[in-house]
């Protein structure tokens, strides 16, 4: 086994305090998305041993294809997991747009996407469908994209809300960018189950895991596919458990209470299936209380909801020692997880506690495969080329 580890690049800026706001409101850290600082983050991902940064997608922050692509010449081996929208854009300009990514960065493309949570966010762009609308868009999208990666021919597709007809690729992608799809509700289901390669959850608690990713199991075995599983967390590691807690503890003691009643309003509002379990794990705030303390917040062994009282999406984190993260880690990958999409606060230090703390450890267990180079050894290489080109 050899899980797959990647990371976060916050292109609404980044910070020391856990930040109000993203999935459909507005976020900015006190540290600006620069490109000098997100290049710095991503050579922290890469020295750390992480295969990709997830860069996000929304009103909320940066373009992820401007981003990432002038990010491609500062990198070596990191890839780049590219939120996309579809219905923001043409079937066959997506595919287009991927294979000269993939070709251009030697193939080093992921693709995350994300059939769009938040129906105000959605009309800002000129989206006027509902979710489930959304969702079966997003199936018609993808199959479009599929049959247009397959390279068989010209493609004639009328469905109910994509049509094209002729459509071709110039530069057929080899291999074929791998997608990541999440979503908790029926339509998302049926999607993933379809046309993606590697369905993603929010950090929940591992039993509420294992049965998500039962459900989706059944859906493509139904279809006769067979999918690999991630998680999107956020992660504090220390050396000891009550160094992190403390970390924990800060971050809580800073929050204002009103930001927290005021992110909680608009989360509750949100369409999302998945930002309504989220939610749920915290109580929708009720059990926020600084004066209880961080570990009140616990809802799992070292899986702690604060994150989620100002932030949307993603909003749980792994809270412990590096052991007891590495603990938690086996045991999600004991349920049938391969990708691990962890972040934290701030971003750039945070890559270099999980990779210096936890990722050693992960290597003698044998769960992630040791890095090949040397400390002190400066050379890299390329994904796909041989490392003596």
């Amino acid at each position: 086994m050899s899980l797959h580890f990647h990371w976060f690049l916050p292109t609404y800026g980044d910070s020391r305090n856990l930040m109000a706001g993203g999935h459909g409101s507005s976020m900015a850290g006190d540290r600006p998305a620069t490109l000098r600082y997100l290049n710095q983050i991503g050579a922290a991902a890469e020295s750390n041993g992480f295969e990709s940064v997830l860069t996000p997608t929304g009103a909320w922050c940066e373009d992820a294809w401007l981003t990432t692509a002038m990010m491609l010449e500062t990198t070596e081996t990191l890839k780049f997991l590219v939120a996309l929208r579809p219905g923001l854009l043409s079937p066959t300009l997506a595919a287009q747009m991927a294979a000269t990514f993939h070709w251009q960065s030697q193939g080093r493309l992921l693709l995350n996407v994300v059939t769009g949570g938040e129906d105000h966010e959605q009309r800002t762009y000129g989206d006027y469908l509902d979710k489930n609308q959304r969702y079966a868009r997003c199936g018609e999208f993808l199959d479009v994209i599929r049959q247009l990666w397959a390279g068989t021919g010209p493609v004639d597709y009328a469905g109910e809300y994509i049509r094209v007809e002729n459509a071709q690729l110039q530069r057929i992608p080899d291999p074929v960018p791998p997608i990541f799809f999440g979503g908790s509700s029926p339509a998302a289901g049926t999607v993933a189950s379809q046309f993606a390669d590697t369905y993603l959850t929010w950090g929940e608690p591992p039993s509420a895991v294992a049965a998500k990713i039962a459900w989706i199991r059944d859906l493509a075995d139904m279809q006769g596919r067979t999918l690999d599983y991630g998680i999107r967390l956020h992660v504090i590691s220390r050396d000891t458990s009550e160094e992190a807690w403390a970390e924990a503890d800060r971050l809580l003691s800073a929050l204002d209470p009103v930001t927290v009643e005021q992110a909680q309003q608009s989360l509750a509002r949100s369409g999302s299936e998945g930002q309504r379990r989220m939610r749920e794990l915290h109580g929708g705030g009720s059990a926020y209380s600084k004066e209880a303390g961080a570990r009140a917040l616990e809802v799992a062994p070292n899986l702690w909801s604060g994150v989620g009282l100002v932030r949307g999406g993603a909003g749980t984190a792994l809270v412990g020692s590096h052991e007891e993260v590495a603990d938690r880690i086996a045991e999600y990958a004991a349920l049938g997880l391969d990708h691990f999409v962890l972040s934290g606060y701030p971003h750039l230090e945070e890559a270099f506690n999980f990779g210096e703390g936890v990722r050693p450890i992960l290597e003698r267990r044998g769960l992630v495969q040791s890095r090949s180079h040397r400390p002190g050894d400066l050379s890299g290489s390329t994904a796909f080329l041989s490392s003596s080109r």
